[in-house]
Formats: C-alpha cells, structure tokens, sequence
C-alpha cells in the first residue's frame, strides 16, 4: 500500500508540471497584447512598454516561465495588476465562501444520489425508478443558473424562507451561515446529484445482474443486505470516480453559482479578473484550480485500492 502510494503521488508531478506550462502558456500565447489591454487605448508607447517591464513581458518567454515556476515554489503567485496585492492574499480572503459552497454541495448531492440511485436500481422498471431518473435528466439538463433564480423566486421573492444572495461566516452565527449557503449548495447540488444518481443506478443494475447477487438472495439474505453489503460495495468504485469526475461540475458551476447568488468567493473574483484583464489574478486562479483537481483526483485513485485491493498489485 505504501509502495502504490508513492507511485501515485510521484505520478502527479509531472501532470502538475504540464498544468503549470498550460496555464502559462494559455495567456501568454492568446491573441493580444496584455500589457495593451491593461494600459487602455488612451495609453501611450511608454505606458504600454512600463506595463510589459511590470510584468515581465519583455523578457525572452522561456526565462519568463523559469522564473514564474521559481516564484511558484516559493508560493509567490505574483501581484494584482489592479489592487496591487498579492495574488496569494486575494485568493485567501476568498477561500472560505467558495470552500464552503463546494463542501456543502458535495456533502448534499453525495448523500441524497446515492440512496436514490440504489432506491431506482432496487425498484427497476416502477414508478419510482421512473420519477427518479426523470427529475434526474431534467435537472442535469437545466443550467445551473436557471435553477438557481427559479430557488431565489420561490424560496426567497415569494416564501421569504431565505436569504436571496450573500454569505455570512461561520464566525457569525451558524443559522446565518447555513441560511445564506442553502439555495446556492441546493442549485448546484441538484446538476451534481442527477449526474451521480445515474451512474449509481447503472452501475447497481450491473452488479445486482452477477451471479453471487443471486446466491445471496438463494441464502435468503434480506433486500437491504444484499443492496448494502454485497452489491453496494462491489460498485463503489465506478461511484468514486463519478464523485472524482464531478469536481470539474462544482469547479465551473462554482463561478456561474457565486455570481448568481453574489457569494464573495473564488468565482466572483475570477469574474473580475477576466473583465479587468488581471492576468496574473487569472494564472493564479486556474493554476489553484487545476491543481485541486488533480489532487482530489489523486485522493479518489487511492481510494480505489481500499475499496478493492486488486487495484494494489
């Protein structure tokens, strides 16, 4: 186990490297002068050529990326053109709305798809497999702002429930905490949900085909332990790598959701790098991006191996 998790994790270096020349390579290569755009077009040579030895622009592009992996190690992510601060420190101030939304929606959308997804396996064929997987499509095919004004209209303009957007720490008060997240978790937690009801369903209709599934039930073993113990756990492992692929789903529904619901976090202020062309801000939100991804697909590789110890060897 320890030797596989050495070999995971030295795998990801590279990956993270090619992440990094990307990214880096995704502004720097893109039509247009930056520093033009930064300046204005009232802008001057001078201001345009100032700008480019700001940034750094005018140095040969692969001394550009030496130095910028250098910075990186570091953990110096660059400065904001337009505040001045630190990328690093914007992107902390922002940290915890967007965690906190993308926590709330994995911990919703996990605990209610899986049982709904066994539930339609176990119930092929009814009405409730049928209701299931129809508002399963449905809200896997609306996007995730239309959901999300459709919760504000009914919940928030006509019920007054809840709040209609902000976010309130948690240091505040858990109620207002909890309020403020509860629609946004909710919209973006239903395309989630769908998504892995699905494929819990499909691959539960799988297993429950084998043939241990029927000499359990031959054993006279109840529905809830052969659905439980027997097949559950042996399609746990395509249901993992659902939840791994649906961290791509919370990343960019992230930055729709945050702005449908004005929550101060990593999505509105990549919104507001892209409108004010803050090309360091941007580098420094799609590499953290990125490599979030890649370690969270990490996680959900390992798990494989405590799920089914084959994957080890």
């Amino acid at each position: 186990m320890l030797g596989l998790v050495i070999r995971r994790i030295l795998a990801t270096i590279p990956v993270m490297l090619v992440v990094a020349l990307v990214v880096f390579l995704l502004l720097h290569l893109s039509p247009g002068d930056p520093a033009a755009i930064i300046a204005g077009e009232n802008a001057t040579s001078e201001d345009i050529e100032r700008i480019r030895a700001t940034l750094g622009l005018d140095r040969p592009l692969v001394l550009q990326f030496v130095l910028w992996i250098a910075d990186l190690l570091r953990g110096d992510l660059g400065v904001s053109v337009y505040n001045h601060v630190p990328v690093t420190t914007l992107i902390a101030q922002r940290v915890e709305p967007t965690l906190s939304l993308a926590v709330c929606t994995m911990i919703l959308a996990v605990s209610l798809a899986v049982p709904l997804g066994i539930v339609a396996a176990w119930k092929v064929g009814s009405w409730i497999d049928h209701a299931i997987m129809g508002l399963a499509v449905i809200s896997f095919s609306c996007p995730v702002f239309l959901i999300g004004y459709a919760l504000v209209f009914q919940f928030s303009r006509t019920w007054k429930w809840l709040p209609v957007q902000g976010f309130t720490p948690m240091s505040q008060g858990v109620g207002p905490y909890f309020a403020h997240l509860a629609l946004p978790a909710l919209a973006l937690g239903l395309v989630y949900m769908a998504l892995l009801a699905r494929m819990t369903r499909s691959t539960m209709l799988e297993v429950l085909a084998e043939d241990y599934i029927r000499t359990a039930r031959a054993k006279g073993l109840g529905a809830g332990a052969v659905l439980l113990r027997h097949a559950l756990k042996n399609a746990a492992v395509p249901i993992v790598t659902t939840i791994g692929l649906g961290v791509a789903l919370l990343i960019g529904g992230v930055v729709v959701t945050e702005s449908v619901f004005a929550i101060p976090g990593i999505g509105r202020l990549t919104i507001e790098a892209v409108t004010q062309r803050d090309y360091p801000v941007i580098q420094g939100v799609i590499l953290i991006a990125s490599m979030v991804y890649v370690l969270i697909n990490l996680a959900i590789d390992l798990t494989y191996s405590l799920l089914d110890p084959r994957i080890r060897y």
